[in-house]
Formats: structure tokens, sequence, C-alpha cells
């Protein structure tokens, strides 16, 4: 399981995932955001990767009809133990969706992001999204306000989105050849009438380019999906992610294709293959270069309430919520407090170090001169800040990557996972989860965590993948330097019984 696309010679420990040297492995660092973009993306936990440690958000599920068909998408689909796009369990009427709302951001303070999603397109149901909007601006106007769409309807609709200052929105993009997308898109419903194969993936690509353009034109900010479905679009997505920073996107996100039989989706049923973590991987790095790339995504469901990683949806039925007294003034309040309390809490951090560069040398015995040079190695540590490894496996929501060599260590990215231990029992839900963490942690050697179950640390093993929990509360530079030194003396003795059995 080697890791690729590494620098090893000039890797340096990066504590924080700040990356001063490196945005991935070989990218130069991009420029600061202007002061004017920060401030808009600084509590937005889907176009921050660091606001998503800090900050809530409600997706509201009022938009049920959709004007294009994706091979990928079945939205009859749902379990509460399902984190996938177009999934609901409720659909919502304007007035339901902003009592929810209500609802949610008395109990959830630092909830800072109202979404429209689906279980369709939001702009394939204009009057019950703008109506949605409206009742928000009145009665909750401290919230952001932020729309998903497949982009179709996207032009025509614009203007409507900077009245109602929806500074936000995220369009699915997939491909710019018609002849991709035509293996993607079945059909489009446009201007009255199904349009089938290449003609309607034509006007498709057409719309979201344009669409994107006169959302740029108005100064929104536009985050960019692309669904990553090998041998279809996988060499193809770089294109794109030139193309939409040519526009002025302001960030693209390369998810990985959810395709299992029990959805239904075309993709699913006919035996299309998921990306592995390690493609996923590769095609983010080939686009780092081209635009600012989104790695905390989660894929959530079109009714996803709190933080990224914990969705707490099944608190906050219409049944439920019916019954609550809300105070929405009170409640404003205390998502003023709530912001403000988080916002010292990170000056704080900014203010202390950020980042420490150590050498492994200064860590680690050197190898004799004559001894080969020990491989560079991925390994994935738990913890909450980058700073100590401090989480439990069982409550990770994502891990920290690094590649790690004899000179050095360096910060790869933060990997989304989800939660093994969520406190639910149907579905075979912890067994799914662990399964799908041993795929995204497929190309790492190592895990070390403050403490792993038995269940978890006896399928790392048979997966191929260290688990260690020896290291708890250490600082992630020593503990990397010694689970890196522990796989080294490991294959060398693997090596030395290998020789001496020749």
């Amino acid at each position: 399981m080697q890791p690729t696309g590494l620098n090893a010679k000039t890797a340096t420990m990066n504590l924080t995932g700040s990356r001063s040297a490196t945005t991935t492995a070989g990218h130069e660092k991009r420029p600061e955001l202007p002061e004017s973009i920060r401030a808009r993306v600084a509590n937005h936990p889907c176009f921050s990767e660091d606001a998503h440690h800090h900050y809530a958000r409600i997706h509201v599920a009022v938009a049920p009809a959709c004007n294009i068909q994706c091979h990928y998408c079945n939205r009859k689909y749902d379990c509460s133990n399902e984190s996938r796009p177009g999934v609901v369990s409720e659909l919502l009427t304007p007035a339901q969706a902003v009592r929810k709302v209500l609802a949610v951001a008395e109990a959830i303070p630092q909830l800072s992001v109202v979404g429209i999603a689906g279980p369709g397109d939001a702009l394939a149901n204009p009057e019950r999204t703008f109506e949605t909007f409206r009742l928000l601006r009145e009665q909750a106007p401290d919230l952001r306000l932020c729309v998903s769409t497949n982009g179709l309807a996207l032009p025509e609709w614009v203007d409507e989105l900077a009245g109602d200052q929806v500074e936000h929105v995220t369009i699915t993009l997939n491909a710019i050849d018609p002849e991709i997308g035509a293996r993607i898109y079945p059909w489009i419903f446009w201007r009255h009438r199904r349009v089938r194969g290449r003609r309607a993936a034509e006007i498709l690509i057409e719309q979201q380019l344009l669409g994107l353009e006169r959302l740029v034109a108005r100064g929104a900010l536009v985050k960019v999906n692309s669904v990553l479905i090998p041998g279809v679009n996988d060499a193809h997505l770089p294109e794109v992610s030139r193309a939409i920073r040519e526009r002025g996107a302001f960030l693209h996100n390369i998810m990985p294709l959810i395709a299992r039989p029990e959805h239904g989706t075309f993709f699913g049923l006919m035996g299309q293959r998921e990306p592995s973590e390690t493609e996923l991987g590769a095609l983010r790095e080939r686009c780092a270069g081209d635009m600012r790339l989104m790695s905390h995504c989660r894929q959530c469901r079109a009714d996803a309430v709190g933080l990224l990683g914990e969705d707490r949806g099944a608190e906050f039925s219409l049944e439920r919520i019916e019954q609550l007294e809300i105070d929405p003034v009170a409640a404003m309040a205390r998502r003023a407090e709530a912001r403000a309390a988080i916002e010292a809490e990170r000056a704080r951090a900014r203010s202390a170090p950020t980042v420490v560069s150590v050498p492994l040398s200064a860590l680690l015995t050197k190898p004799r001169a004559q001894a080969p040079e020990p491989p560079v190695r991925r390994l994935a540590v738990a913890s909450r800040d980058g700073r100590l490894v401090d989480e439990h496996f069982g409550a990770v929501t994502e891990f920290w990557i690094y590649a790690i060599s004899a000179q050095g260590a360096s910060f790869i990215e933060r990997r989304p996972i989800d939660r093994y231990c969520s406190g639910e029992a149907s579905c075979g839900a912890g067994e799914e989860r662990l399964a799908r963490t041993l795929r995204a942690l497929a190309d790492c050697e190592a895990v070390l965590c403050a403490r792993i179950g038995f269940a978890p640390w006896g399928a790392l093993e048979a997966a191929g993948i260290l688990p260690s929990g020896e290291h708890a509360l250490e600082p992630v530079e020593s503990a990397l330097a010694a689970v890196y030194a522990e796989l080294n003396a490991a294959a060398s003795g693997a090596q030395a019984a290998a020789a001496l059995s020749a």
C-alpha cells in the first residue's frame, strides 16, 4: 500500500493541515483569500474546511421534482443510516421548512447555514424554493442561504437568487463533453419536453456553464460538485476543473460515486464500480493545481441537520417540532453569542503557533549508510486538531492523513468517514460503516487512535492495516515517528526471516 505522487525529499511535518509549503504534494500553496471572501465563507461549513468543525447546517427538503435523470440517483430509497444526496425522510412545505429551521436553530446555536438541496432540484421547484427563502429572510435573517442545483434551470433564476441574497450556490457538473455527459444523464426535461442522448447533455452543459458565469458576475460564490465515475469521467474531470476555474468558480468538490445495488440506481444495478480512495486521491492531486479543492465533503442527505458528519435530522421530525415552543428572537440572540464564542476560540487558535516542522532525522535513528532508505508510508491519525492523537476510533468523523519518510512527514488531507459508533443498531449500520472506513483507509499502512475497540482492531489487521492505540494523547509528530519506526522494523525483520529461510 504505497502512496503515490509524494515528494519525500522535501516533506516536513505540518501539524495543523494548513500546508505551509504545499497544498497537496507537488503543488504550490494558493494565495490567501481576500478578507471580503474570507468573511463570506468563515462560518459556512461546506465552503470552509475550518468552519465545518465549528458551524452546523440544515438542508430543508422542499423541492421534490427534478428536471433531469442521473444514472447515479434514485430518490425513492431512504434509510436513516444512509448518507447520500437525494435522500429524505419527510417532504416539507415552505412553512413547515421554516418551522423546522427555527426549531433546529434554537436547539443548535452553532447553526449558520440553511440550504435547499432536493430531494429533487431546487430550481425545478422555484415557487417552493423561493417562498422558503422569503420566509427565512423574515424570521431568521442571520442565517446564510444556500442552494444546490443541477444547473439546467439556473440561468433564468440567477437574478432571483441574488435578490434573495443567496451568496453560496452549488452546481453539480460532471462533464463538459456531451459524449461523456450522455453516459451519465439519460434524459433532461427541457421546454416542456423530454430530450435524450447527446443533445440532452449539450443543453445541460451549456446551461450549467452559463449559469456559473452569470452567478460569478453577480458576486456569488460557486462550488461545483463533480461525481467521480470510474471509466466514465475520471480522465475527464481535470478538464472540468480547468473549465470551471476559468469561469470563476470558487471551489471544486470531487466526490466518489455511490453505486450500490440496494439503492436501485442504474449504475448500482448495472455493476458500475465505485472509485477507490486511492483513485479519488490521485484525481484530486491532478486537479489541485487548477482549482481550489474541497476535501471534507460528507455527501449529505437532502434533509441533513447539524455538524458535517454528525447528522441529527432524526431529532427534528415534523411530529416533534410541532410540539415545540419556539422563541425565534431569543434563539437568534443565542446564535450571536455562540458565534462570538466560536470566533474568539478560532482567533486564539490562530494566534498560537500553528505549524511545527520536525525533520524525522531528529526523532529516528538514522539507518546505516549502506542500508536502503525506508519507503514513504501513508498513515492515518485520529485527532481533533492535528496536534495530539486524541480521538477514539469509534468517534472519528475524519482522519488526518500523512505521508512519512526518513526525511520528514507531510500532511496530505483530512479524510472524512462515517462515524462508527453512532448508537444506531438497525440495518447493520456499524458493519457497513466499518466496511466503508476500511475502503477509505486502503492506502494507509497504520491507523493511530487514542483507543480502538476489538472489532475494528481485528478488521484493520485483517485488511493489512496496523492498528495502534499505544500513543494516546501523544503529539502527532512523535507518534508518527514511533509507528513509522515500528513499520520499518517489522519490514526489516520480515526481510531477514525471508533471507534466512531462502
